[in-house]
């Protein structure tokens, strides 16, 4: 039996294939945080967004705005801290130093694009190496990512009909952990949070729905996301909490409700987004939100554990 991920070491984390993470965060009750960081910002003092996360307890680490075909972490090589002086690495140890630095599972925002999507607005053009794919799917595989989640950027016409197709081309291709659905409306004229996209996302073999947090997009309440939850819950899915609409710059007292909330309606996970800098959440928002779900004895285990164990 895995090790619950709010306990693990990195040498655990590291032996762990998707089935054994999704466990790992199923016996963390609830417990479990993921930062996000778009890995194109300029690197500070040498740091990437990851390390910086990590250091202030994230326990997974979402990587936002990475080509998996031409992959550039700023700030994970030597003189590599802005698109500038960037090379790129295609000897792929890219994902394997980062996760050698952090000592977390790293994961990475591939998009299910729909050409034919009705757009609510102008429709943002993304790199073929940031869209899923088969190619992409199996490109993450051979970097050696521990999970994948299918979900949208703002404007980038992402649809659940999409985003269902390729939850099936990823187990197909992907061994590690898949998470699929949207926190916010990726330019498309649709729904948000659906049980029946929910149920089509889990039918293709989601391991994890992800679902806007409460209090981050217009109509949401907890009795809509408690029903998400008993359905993911009664097939063997896990969800995600997500903050995605720069609320991860809302402050502290904030992020504590919306924290305390979303427990209370049964999620597994909880994700604090990028979109507060446009780059990553304030680094302080992550303790009062770890603080907030387990508790200052195991945010600090986390901010603390050596990555070296």
């Amino acid at each position: 039996m895995a090790k619950r991920l709010i306990s693990a070491d990195t040498s655990d984390v590291m032996q762990m294939n998707g089935a054994e993470l999704k466990q790992s965060i199923k016996a963390s009750e609830g417990r479990v945080i993921v930062s996000e960081n778009v890995v194109v910002h300029e690197a500070i003092d040498g740091l990437t967004t990851s390390e910086l996360a990590a250091a202030f307890g994230a326990d997974l680490i979402l990587l936002n705005a990475l080509d998996v075909l031409n992959p550039v972490i700023l700030g994970l090589y030597p003189g590599e801290e802005t698109l500038a002086t960037a090379k790129l690495h295609h000897d792929k140890k890219s994902i394997r130093r980062l996760q050698e630095l952090v000592g977390r599972p790293i994961g990475v925002n591939l998009e299910p694009v729909d050409p034919d999507a009705k757009m609510a607005e102008d429709r943002l053009e993304i790199p073929k190496g940031r869209r899923a794919s088969a190619e992409t799917l199996k490109e993450a595989e051979q970097l050696g990512l521990n999970f994948i989640v299918l979900t949208g950027n703002p404007g980038t016409g992402v649809t659940n009909a999409q985003i269902a197709e390729n939850v099936a081309i990823a187990k197909e291709n992907f061994s590690g952990m898949v998470i699929a659905g949207k926190m916010h409306g990726a330019g498309v004229d649709e729904s948000v949070v659906s049980k029946e996209a929910a149920a089509k996302f889990l039918d293709a073999g989601a391991d994890v729905l992800l679902v806007p947090a409460i209090g981050t997009v217009p109509g949401l309440d907890e009795a809509e996301l408690k029903g998400i939850v008993e359905l993911a819950h009664s097939r063997n899915g896990l969800v995600m909490s997500t903050i995605g609409t720069s609320q991860e710059g809302s402050g502290s007292g904030f992020l504590e409700n919306i924290a305390i909330r979303n427990k209370i309606c049964g999620v597994d996970i909880q994700h604090i987004g990028d979109a507060a800098w446009g780059i990553q959440s304030p680094f302080e928002n992550i303790y009062p939100l770890s603080k907030a779900i387990r508790g200052e004895r195991h945010t600090i285990q986390r901010m603390a554990r050596s990555i070296n164990r």
